[in-house]
């Protein structure tokens, strides 16, 4: 069972940045795909991130690409999520997942086995 930790969420005014961290409660992140999601007040989670196990290969939604960026340190089993040029529209809970290695990038949520509880990030315009 792995279990997921996120922090740094917060409040921001747009144009800021935040940088968000997934911790694995174990020595085992580094064998796993992890994605971050994000889903706001009446609206389906979203994908926004991932990257795999290796770090080697990165994904991103459009809405983020350019602003956000996705890295690892699977010596510290830490994935992180550094948030630039945030806009009110980001606004939302952020959770981080992970899902065994695969060959191909998935952004869809019910690929994904473990879930972080979630952390705030609130954009103020």
């Amino acid at each position: 069972q792995v279990q997921l930790v996120e922090s740094g969420g917060g409040l921001v005014q747009a144009g800021g940045s935040l940088r968000l961290s997934c911790a694995a409660s174990q020595r085992t992140n580094s064998r796993y795909d992890v994605a971050w999601f994000r889903q706001a007040p009446g609206k389906e989670r979203e994908f926004v991130a991932a990257i795999n196990w290796s770090g080697g290969f990165t994904n991103y939604a459009t809405s983020v690409k350019g602003r956000f960026t996705i890295s690892r340190d699977n010596a510290e089993n830490t994935v992180y999520l550094q948030m630039n040029s945030l806009k009110p529209e980001d606004t939302a809970v952020y959770y981080c997942a992970a899902g065994a290695p695969l060959s191909y990038m998935r952004n869809w949520p019910g690929s994904y086995d473990y879930w972080g509880q979630g952390t705030q990030v609130t954009v103020s315009s």
